[in-house]
């Protein structure tokens, strides 16, 4: 299923062990006010932190990390023997134009990170060699979106890309020289394979191919073999590929073939069926399985139901972390980065209330050396605590999701930011979010929730959301509202709905299926017409378009549910003060799906705050473009929420 997450997210997500806390009777319980809670300013929850994306290199003697430079996030390293102190420090990139978003070493001398360029998603793969300062864009071709297939970690000069040049609806693989630049096909497309599949060697061993419905997997036991189809599912079944035995000649495999939840297995490309069952979990979907290179064992997997919690495989892994997470016990720990013999690791500390610290962990003296605090300007004790909660929908279902009440005042009538996540086929986790502590620090209490169609609960959780945009989909978030409003922990009359991407289209559909609902809405670049945006697709997704018509709809078959769905098409029933937010280069939810519904509202002379950035994309990456949609947002939602 290679699109469930093809609208994007928008939320935030940590590794963690923890007991769930589930059920009305720990949110509805209301404490006597606290001391006034300190008011931090909105740009200390979005700006960039002053060191961030720790790194080690390979060999352990280089540690990188970025910082801003002219207020972009730019790659420095420093020798690890200079931890602790300003020396040795360089800067290695000057990115002016937009952030890079994260990087990695390519051996000792070279890291490599994506780029692309106002948020049109078309990245290029681009090398910096940390010696001489000299920059390489591996991919530059025009219009061409590029992805790094496999790191290789065991060649030091070469890199395994994909890339859409010759075809913008599919994508060739190449081995490309991290120095030189050249490129080697090494696969072409024959324009029906979504994915490529490589073994611990990074030779290119499996594939997977889709005629719009039906998945083929494709194998062959060496590189110069041509491909075989090893077997064939609907769209709607999941085997894919998770890992590689140590010899490279079976797999492991995240499948949910005759089963509603996705779990581990054993599989033999021989008989092509799964076999030894490794882990599986009554509620969550297993999609994960991590792997020691240096040991070649297998070390764990995750389970996330309320919170996520590792599963451990491997006793010595298993040693690691509970020896690190004595050191850091009121935090969910998660390893960022490691050298090549997996004695030294970086370390991210964080909860829902702090994004954290990141710390440097000696496995030999199980030493933990601290490298920073993410955001200093925040203190953990202000924030507020994000409660795993679950409701029940109207025809049944278990609705699991997250409140955060801010701090200080009783959980009685509060002002509610009911905040759907993106996707759709996605879904929110426990973990720190700015926006969720900043709505909170703010007096809101936020709700989030996993729909009907979040994926990580199993097949028939996620099949029941196909087609049903703006009908039961939304039926879902509104039973959330209702049920606060029941637990008397909403005020009706001060609730607002704020979501992106596909939240974006959560939004408007509530403020067109609910309008008295609702007090006030953000949507940020939403989906508006069901039939323009799926005319707009990135060329990327065409080979999927049979999946979607089956998930989302047909334009010809199902015309009359998205003229009734479409929040552009029914501008006539929405009342609820509205601000939108595009990016004007978003090549998911193109701008004239904003530009659509805010034409259609002011053509009724409805007001609208409409912003858009020329240089922005499928959200807002830019620090200054953040800080002025939260600031709007702020004033937004303090004018229509206020207490009257």
């Amino acid at each position: 299923m290679p699109i469930k997450n093809w609208l994007g997210r928008y939320s935030a997500a940590g590794a963690v062990i923890a007991v769930a806390l589930t059920g009305v009777s720990a949110i509805t319980a209301t404490t006597p006010a606290l001391a006034q809670v300190k008011q931090y300013p909105l740009r200390d929850f979005f700006k960039n932190p002053e060191r961030a994306y720790f790194r080690l290199s390979p060999d352990g003697k280089y540690i990188g990390f970025m910082q801003p430079h002219e207020s972009r996030m730019n790659i420095f390293v420093q020798p690890f023997e200079k931890v602790g102190t300003n020396d040795g420090i360089k800067r290695v990139t000057t990115e002016t134009a937009r952030d890079i978003p994260n990087f990695f070493f390519k051996g000792s001398n070279h890291v490599l990170f994506t780029k692309d360029f106002g948020g049109d998603e078309n990245f290029h793969v681009v090398t910096a060699n940390i010696q001489t300062g000299e920059v390489k864009d591996l991919t530059p071709h025009e219009g061409t979106r590029a992805m790094i297939l496999d790191a290789l970690p065991d060649d030091d000069d070469h890199v395994l890309v994909t890339h859409n040049k010759r075809d913008k609806r599919i994508f060739d693989v190449f081995r490309v020289n991290v120095k030189t630049g050249e490129e080697k096909l090494v696969a072409q497309n024959p324009g029906n394979i979504t994915n490529w599949v490589t073994d611990h060697a990074g030779q290119l061993r499996a594939a997977g191919t889709s005629d719009g419905v039906n998945t083929t997997f494709l194998y062959r036991e060496k590189e110069s073999d041509e491909f075989k189809p090893l077997l064939t599912t609907n769209f709607k079944e999941t085997v894919a590929i998770v890992g590689w035995t140590a010899d490279n000649k079976q797999m492991y495999v995240s499948s949910n073939r005759g089963r509603d939840k996705q779990a581990l297995f054993e599989f033999d490309p021989k008989t092509a069926k799964e076999g030894k069952l490794i882990y599986e979990h009554p509620i969550a979907d297993l999609s994960t399985l991590t792997w020691s290179r240096a040991r070649k064992v297998l070390t764990n997997t995750i389970v996330d139901v309320d919170k996520a919690e590792p599963v451990f495989f491997d006793k010595e892994a298993e040693r690691v972390y509970k020896a690190i997470k004595a050191q850091l016990p009121a935090y969910e720990i998660g390893v960022q980065s490691m050298t090549k013999d997996e004695q030294r690791m970086v370390v991210a500390a964080s909860n829902d209330r702090t994004s954290g610290a990141r710390y440097v962990y000696d496995v030999k003296t199980n030493k933990l050396t601290k490298l920073g605090d993410i955001n200093t300007a925040i203190a953990e004790a202000d924030m507020a605590e994000m409660k795993p909660i679950q409701y029940t929908s109207r025809d049944g279902l278990t609705i699991r999701g997250y409140l955060t009440l801010p701090k200080g005042v009783a959980a009685k009538n509060l002002p509610v930011i009911v905040n759907p996540h993106g996707g759709p086929w996605a879904r929110d986790s426990w973990g720190y979010n700015p926006e969720v502590q900043f709505l909170a620090n703010r007096g809101f209490a936020v709700l989030q929730m996993n729909f009907r169609g979040s994926t990580g609960f199993g097949r028939k959780f996620w099949e029941t959301s196909f087609k049903q945009w703006g009908l039961t989909m939304q039926d879902d978030i509104t039973d959330g509202v209702q049920w606060l409003i029941k637990e008397g922990i909403a005020d009706p009359k001060r609730i607002a709905i704020y979501g992106a991407s596909y939240g974006g289209y959560a939004t408007l559909s509530g403020i067109t299926k609910t309008p008295d609902l609702y007090a006030a809405a953000v949507s940020y670049v939403g989906v508006s017409n069901m039939f323009t945006f799926l005319n707009t697709i990135p060329p990327y997704w065409k080979p999927f378009m049979a999946m979607m018509n089956e998930m989302v709809g047909d334009q010809e078959k199902d015309k009359a549910q998205f003229t009734a769905t479409s929040p552009a098409l029914n501008a006539d029933r929405i009342k609820t003060p509205l601000f939108v937010a595009q990016g004007a280069k978003d090549p998911r939810v193109v701008k004239a799906e904003s530009d659509q519904m805010v034409e259609a509202l002011r053509k009724r002379g409805v007001a609208v705050d409409y912003m858009v950035k020329d240089n922005e994309g499928h959200g807002f990456r830019n620090q200054e473009n953040q800080f002025e949609f939260y600031e709007a947002m702020e004033k937004f939602l303090s004018k229509h929420l206020k207490k009257t």
